[in-house]
Formats: C-alpha cells, structure tokens, sequence
C-alpha cells in the first residue's frame, strides 16, 4: 500500500508548471470558498434536551388497565367436543398518558384504554393511583383520565400549526413497559392522513398526524412529543411498522387538536364538532391541469350535503376550496385539522374558486345532527 502510494504522488508532482499553476488556482479558489462558508451563520441551531427532558418527563406516566374477556370453553371426551361454556380471563394492556393539569388530569389514546374495566396510572416517581375515565373520543384516538392528586407537574399545550417541519422534538413515554424513556428526533412531515383510526361510530375520523423520526414502539401509545421549549405538541399515537417495532418514523395527534379534544370532554363529555358538510376529492397534477391550474392546490368539492353548512352558505359542487380561516387547505387532512378546532355555531369563513372567480364566503358550523346545539356525553 505504502508503494502504492509512493507512486501515485510521483506520478501526481511530474506535471507541467501550467498543470501546476492551475492546481493551485482551483487550490486558492477553494480556500476562499471555504472562508465564505465558515463567515456565514449556521442555519443548524443545536438544542440540549437535557432541560426540556428535566421540565417534563415528570409529566408522562404509565397506564395499566384490566379487562375481561369471555371465551369459550370446551372439552374433547372420546372424540366428542362437549360445551362447557365459557370461561373469564383478565387480560392488562399498557400505554402512556400526558399530565395537562396539576390537578390530574391526564390525556392518553383512545387505544389505550379502550373496554377497559380498570385503569390505574403511575407517576414518575414510582407513585400508583386509580384512574377515573373521564370521556373519550374515537374519532380522534384520544381519551381524558382524571387521577385524585394536586400540585402535578404537567406539559403545556404548544401551538402545533407553529411546529416546523426540521423542528427538534422528544419523544417521552414507556416502550416495552420500560418507565421514563426519551428519544429525539425532527418533525419530519405534518399533515399526514393515515387511515389507521379505528371509529365504529358515525362520525368520521380525523387524522392529521405530526410525523416525526423520534424513536416510538409498543407502550409510547399516549406519550408526549414536546418542542425545544419544553410544549405539549403532540400525543404519540402509532408507528410506521410491518412488525409492530419501531423502523423510522411515527406519528402523533397534533397538540391543537388535543387540546379542543380534551377541553369538551372536560366540559361536556363529549366532543363538540362542527361540519362543513362536503365531501373532497384531493387536487393531484393530473387534476389541476383538467381543472385548468398550473400546479396543484386547494381541495376539490365533490358533493355538497344538503341543509349543511357548505350548503347553506351556498358552495356547489365544483367548487375549490383554498383556506378555511386564513389557514391554507391543500388536502383532507389539513381541512378536517382546521375544521376540527371549532364547535357547531362558530363561523368560519372560507376562501374558493368557482368558474376561475376567486369568492369568499362566511359560514355557521353545524354538527352531525344538524344544528348546533351542545351535544352531552
């Protein structure tokens, strides 16, 4: 190897003194590029999560719950299958929550403590208390819990239309049943519709989810993802996986979301939401071009429900629908994300094209029964 070596740099020094000059010209020219990138700024600001890791993984605890499922039981004698009814086992199910008061109130998915018959939670200091289902929401995958404790320490609600794609994030919760674990990682996409809820209910699903490369697996169900200052702006929800461990991304409820969420099931019981009243075709390239755009953009409106908000207010079929509320909609999930933070008799007011006119409209939400009176859990 040394040989080698020997030879190439002969080879490389028996040049022509042009050949030579204009090494060192190409020498010089990158000496000076390297100056003007070590003068400009660096667009990577570093973050030590050791501060945001000490403000809130108090914050994230452990559920157990207990449930109770029959089956049947049966018994081969002499070759027959005799019917001895049915038998009752109790089966645990594990999963994180998120503290988002410091009286105890608790936020957690849906999946975690669904048909559950027990719930017990345990603090980060190893403290276990019962846990008191306060409502849930399929529809979104989240659940409200409420522990007997005072003076918690809890995370904050973040702004996750704020979050940025790039954004450094924890992970916090407890994979494999081991307590207090963080990961890290960037948001690496948002807006991202899954089709993974699970809603035998007649509401649709909303799916909006953070995606983010911050380590998740079995039991982070329920944790938090928090930004670099230490905010609530997601709840871990599920991974991208063929083998339920994790392989590189996961996604989580967006905090905003969350929070609208686990206020009317505070307040109410249940969830308080407000419907457009259309149904939405995506507007892909092929479509744009047939539609007469440059360039994808807006969402296409392929049916408007009659004696619904949409319809009401006037919209048709056809129409293309931009911005719900100064928020720019450029798919279905970023238009069920926005729609979602508002109750039924809040007006919105909603940007589209119609025959190349650009028109703005104000409109009243409705919920699903069509009005817009308090719907009680």
């Amino acid at each position: 190897m040394a040989i080698a070596s020997m030879m190439i740099t002969s080879g490389c020094t028996a040049q022509t003194n042009d050949q030579g000059r204009q090494s060192q010209r190409i020498d010089s020219r990158s000496d000076n590029d390297n100056a003007a990138l070590q003068s400009r700024p660096s667009l990577l600001k570093q973050t030590d999560f050791t501060d945001v890791a000490a403000a809130t993984i108090d914050a994230v605890v452990h559920i157990k719950t207990e449930m109770t499922k029959l089956t049947p039981l049966y018994q081969t004698f002499f070759g027959m299958i005799i019917d001895r009814g049915v038998q009752r086992k109790t089966y645990n199910a594990y999963g994180s929550g998120v503290i988002i008061s410091s009286d105890g109130y608790i936020v957690t998915n849906n999946h975690v403590v669904q048909d559950a018959e027990k719930v017990s939670v345990t603090l980060n200091n190893k403290r276990e208390l019962p846990a008191r289902i306060v409502g849930t929401d399929p529809a979104t995958d989240l659940a409200v819990l409420k522990i007997n404790a005072e003076h918690l320490q809890y995370i904050p609600f973040g702004n996750s239309d704020s979050a940025k794609i790039g954004e450094p994030v924890l992970a916090i919760g407890n994979p494999f049943n081991l307590t207090s674990t963080v990961t890290a990682g960037i948001i690496s996409a948002k807006a991202r519709y899954m089709n993974i809820i699970e809603n035998p209910g007649v509401e649709s699903t909303i799916e909006s989810f953070i995606q983010t490369d911050a380590a998740v697996n079995s039991g982070n169900s329920g944790g938090a993802l928090v930004n670099g200052r230490g905010e609530l702006i997601g709840i871990n929800t599920a991974i991208a996986s063929g083998n339920g461990y994790y392989t590189g991304y996961s996604f989580a409820i967006p905090s905003n979301i969350a929070r609208k969420v686990t206020g009317d099931l505070r307040l109410y019981g249940a969830v308080q939401r407000g419907y457009l009243g259309v149904n939405v075709v995506e507007v892909t390239s092929e479509l744009a071009l047939r539609l007469g755009f440059d360039e994808p953009h807006g969402i296409l409106i392929a049916r408007v429900i009659p004696n619904c908000a949409a319809a009401k207010a006037g919209m048709r079929e056809g129409d293309i629908l931009l911005n719900v509320n100064g928020v720019e909609v450029n798919s279905y999930a970023s238009m069920m994300e926005e729609v979602a933070l508002f109750n039924p008799g809040d007006k919105v007011t909603v940007v589209y094209i119609r025959d190349g006119k650009l028109l703005t409209t104000e409109l009243t939400l409705l919920n699903s029964k069509g009005n817009t009176q308090i719907i009680k859990g």
